[in-house]
């Protein structure tokens, strides 16, 4: 399944000597309730979490750092219907 969804979070170094490219890191997910596990895992481990979907995904979304706990919030999309 292609990825829709990317959750980027701050990432620590290793070590305090190890040269850094990036303070964050990104992973992609096929759907959004898999973006939303990753990411509260993220939050649990205290960090700093945004997310969205990939371009060209519609409806485009993007859920910044001070919305992440708004969006984890929502509740998922049942595909069955009806509950």
């Amino acid at each position: 399944m292609t990825p829709t969804w990317y959750v980027t979070f701050e990432s620590r170094p290793r070590s305090l000597r190890a040269p850094r490219r990036s303070p964050r890191e990104t992973r992609t997910f096929a759907s959004e309730d898999e973006a939303k596990i990753f990411a509260r895992s993220k939050l649990d481990d205290g960090l700093i979490v945004f997310a969205g979907t990939i371009n060209p995904h519609l409806p485009r979304r993007h859920v910044p750092s001070s919305e992440v706990h708004l969006w984890l919030a929502e509740g998922h999309k049942d595909s069955v219907g009806g509950a």
